[in-house]
């Protein structure tokens, strides 16, 4: 089990990368000359947040990742992460999260 000061770290981590991680894609990104009408509207859970939310899944050792955030992130670890989402939309975040998510583990996590 992982205590407080461990998933702070991890988090931490996480969310130093995707801070430069954003910084590089919108210093690439191409500027649309005629942007139309779009939503932006706040998620609740940043993109750090899903993304140790699903590392601290695979390092807990769960097979299944509703139970884990139902039973375990849901009930134990509430207070940590405390702009937490219902599961439905917590499995819509995942979509956003995937490339900062891969780049993550392929560059920081190599052991």
């Amino acid at each position: 089990m992982l205590d407080a000061n461990k998933i702070t770290e991890i988090y931490f981590i996480i969310d130093e990368f995707n801070k430069e991680f954003d910084k590089t894609i919108s210093a690439h990104s191409l500027n649309e000359k005629n942007p139309s009408k779009k939503r932006n509207r706040k998620f609740t859970m940043s993109n750090s947040e899903v993304m140790t939310v699903l590392v601290l899944f695979h390092a807990m050792g769960y097979k299944n990742l509703k139970h884990f955030y139902l039973f375990y992130l849901g009930k134990h670890l509430k207070h940590e992460f405390p702009n937490l989402v219902s599961y439905n939309r917590f499995v819509e975040l995942q979509k956003r999260a995937v490339v900062p998510m891969a780049l993550f583990l392929k560059t920081c996590c190599l052991g």
